[in-house]
């Protein structure tokens, strides 16, 4: 899982050229929502980079903000994160990166989102 690219940017889910996906997860309750803002993002933003998804260091924590997207070369790619609460229900947000088979690991990001409400 090294030297991979990005080959789709679908809605909410990137797809690197090997069929893993990355995307938020959120277990939505009544009123509330948070998410990764995968969909402001354009295969432009990720010409000429690589990633290595053999290890955690593929992404950094930006508190209060979202992720970064950190490749092999080249610079990184920010990927602000968005939730509105109530207060009643939870915040949690989950990075999930997954083959959609055998492969997935889900790390928590909660605290890397601007939260209204």
């Amino acid at each position: 899982m090294k030297n991979l690219k990005v080959v789709k940017i679908s809605g909410d889910i990137i797809e690197f050229e090997n069929g893993i996906q990355l995307y938020s997860n959120h277990e939505s309750d009544c009123c509330e929502s948070h998410e990764l803002y995968i969909k402001d993002l354009t295969m432009s933003d990720f010409e000429g980079l690589e990633f290595d998804l053999s290890n955690d260091d593929f992404f950094r924590r930006i508190p209060d903000y979202g992720i970064e997207l950190i490749p092999i070369n080249g610079y990184s790619v920010k990927i602000a994160g968005h939730g509105y609460n109530n207060g009643y229900y939870s915040d949690q947000l989950d990075l999930i990166i997954t083959d959609g088979k055998d492969f997935i690991k889900s790390y928590n990001i909660t605290e890397c989102q601007d939260i209204e409400g």
